[in-house]
């Protein structure tokens, strides 16, 4: 471990590692305002298998203990950037009150079509943390003044869409294009990319799908790549407009990001239920004491 990086170097290892699929989390002294080492920071990234320490706060041990709190914020997804202490046990110098931040691997959503849903949802992407490109053949659709959220636009031949593109496992991938057959390509080649895009989801009715599954079928495709595709596309909320349609798929996205049972929270807390009374007198339970 190397003396303290400056905040520099620190935001530059934190992009790279998120840039390069992997996560990394930083640690900065902010106290006690008396401590010798405030100021000092230190990064800890992973990728792949091996793991990487820049930095140091000044002390082997106090090093050593941070780090273990770093891993343990970068592998709980829940983690967020904010204020930690380390107690006087940890260290022979006292509390030390840190700031830390995680940074994750960066993630792509590819909108494959700049349609009307494709507008509402780039800025939803954006919205979540994706890193949002869209694709079209038409000049006039796929631009800045339709998608300011977007971070590239791309003309793009449908028939080799993703030929400026590099699919990797932090691919997000939505085919919205003006017709069945775009999409259809545009699938195809989806699903043959190595490695395998995290979603691949594909507007269509029940109808549209089960051809598109028929298709696939006769390409030779197997049940379990099937499976893969999330299509309809979205959360049954009886979405109807675009972007009641984006809602129903950034939903979709949180879902799978986060592991979530996609009930509505009144169900699954049934919170008025647990509060009155179960004999249907209509009385509250006890105000002071959860049932």
């Amino acid at each position: 471990m190397s003396d303290s990086i400056d905040a520099a170097q620190a935001a530059r290892a934190l992009l790279e590692v998120a840039e390069a699929g992997g996560t990394g989390a930083a640690a900065t002294v902010i106290g006690p305002p008396e401590s010798t080492r405030l100021g000092r920071r230190m990064v800890h990234t992973v990728e792949g298998d091996s793991g990487r320490t820049l930095g140091s706060l000044g002390g082997a041990t106090l090093d050593s203990v941070v780090v273990a709190l770093l891993r343990d914020l970068m592998t709980d997804p829940r983690a967020r950037d904010g204020v930690r202490r380390i107690g006087a046990k940890e260290d022979a110098s006292g509390e030390v009150e840190l700031y830390v931040e995680v940074r994750r691997p960066v993630r792509e959503l590819i909108l494959v079509g700049a349609g009307h849903i494709a507008q509402p949802m780039a800025h939803l992407g954006a919205l979540l943390g994706y890193r949002v490109t869209v694709l079209d053949d038409r000049p006039d659709f796929a631009t800045r003044e339709r998608f300011p959220d977007a971070d590239r636009l791309i003309r793009a031949d449908f028939s080799d869409p993703f030929a400026e593109i590099e699919l990797h496992e932090r691919s997000h991938l939505l085919l919205v294009t003006r017709g069945h057959k775009y999409d259809y390509e545009c699938l195809i080649r989806a699903l043959r990319a190595d490695p395998a895009p995290a979603y691949v989801g594909m507007i269509g009715s029940r109808r549209r799908v089960r051809a598109t599954y028929v298709q696939l079928i006769d390409e030779g495709f197997e049940r379990e790549v099937l499976e893969r595709i999330h299509a309809p596309v979205g959360l049954d909320i009886g979405a109807e407009t675009p972007e009641e349609i984006a809602v129903a798929v950034a939903a979709e996205l949180v879902l799978l990001d986060r592991g979530g049972s996609g009930f509505s929270l009144r169900s699954v807390e049934r919170v008025a239920e647990r509060f009155f009374d179960s004999t249907g007198s209509g009385e509250p339970r006890d105000r002071e004491t959860p049932p």
